[in-house]
């Protein structure tokens, strides 16, 4: 497996086109203007502050090929999602496909998605989702007859730790373990299976790519349904509200108030 490409290059092509632009013009205007009429303190560096500004046309013209690049990315990510008819054709697809689909996924509910960009599949996460603070780690798991064990769930709790993350997602197009799901029950782990994310790419198919960003608080993100205030009634915490998924009980996922 190759090793993932952080590269400004690649990460740029990542992001919304309109990036590559500004980070460009920055450069351009930096290395053009600013960086010259920097007095170092040295002859050389003067110099070579001056003679980097010649260089600048060139290197605004790298951070720009990313623009395209990305603007086709997303159009073909958006038309992925866009074409799905059915759970059969969601199990179809390849494992790099299912990861650009469930990316899409939350990109279209608001959150900022960075792919993981290795040559290969990744046991580790395939996703790293930010939105208002938060930090959300994707594993993706395209397996249409095994079923996603507790092992796998362990896994991502144990990374979620380690890189702090305030909760993680387990996805996949087939199904969970009975064991899996008492296991991430009480944890900030939430298994979205086949049928959840049918249900979710079917909502977002509905609302459009241009659609407003919703917020967490009235969109559920394992199936796309609207969250409800409710409070508790029993558990440790009886009488406290929370925000709960209308379609309960078919979608379980909760989220505290903030």
């Amino acid at each position: 497996m190759a090793p993932k490409d952080e590269s400004i290059l690649n990460l740029l092509i990542q992001l919304p086109w309109w990036v590559s632009v500004v980070v460009s013009g920055a450069a351009y205007l930096f290395l053009k203007l600013i960086f010259p009429s920097i007095d170092f303190g040295s002859m050389t560096a003067n110099s070579f502050a001056k003679g980097i500004s010649s260089a600048a046309p060139i290197i605004a013209f790298v951070l720009l090929i990313p623009a395209p690049i990305a603007a086709l990315n997303s159009w073909r990510k958006r038309r992925l999602l866009d074409s799905q008819k059915g759970i059969d054709s969601i199990r179809a697809l390849g494992w790099r496909e299912f990861e650009e689909l469930v990316g899409e996924a939350y990109r279209r509910q608001g959150y900022a998605v960075v792919d993981n960009t290795t040559a290969g599949p990744d046991e580790g996460i395939d996703l790293v989702l930010k939105k208002d603070g938060g930090l959300v780690l994707v594993q993706c798991k395209q397996w249409k007859s095994t079923k996603v064990g507790v092992n796998i769930a362990r896994e991502l709790l144990g990374v979620m730790s380690a890189k702090h993350a305030t909760s993680g997602i387990l996805i996949t197009s087939g199904v969970f373990t009975q064991e899996a799901k008492n296991f991430a029950a009480d944890k900030p782990i939430d298994l979205v299976d086949g049928t959840q994310l049918l249900e979710l790419v079917g909502n977002l198919q509905k609302q459009g790519p241009t659609s407003p960003k919703p917020t967490p608080a009235n969109v559920c993100p394992k199936c796309g349904g609207e969250m409800v205030l409710r409070t508790a009634q029993k558990g440790p915490n009886p009488g406290q509200k929370f925000w709960g998924c209308s379609n309960f009980p078919r979608c379980r996922f909760t989220k505290a108030l903030d």
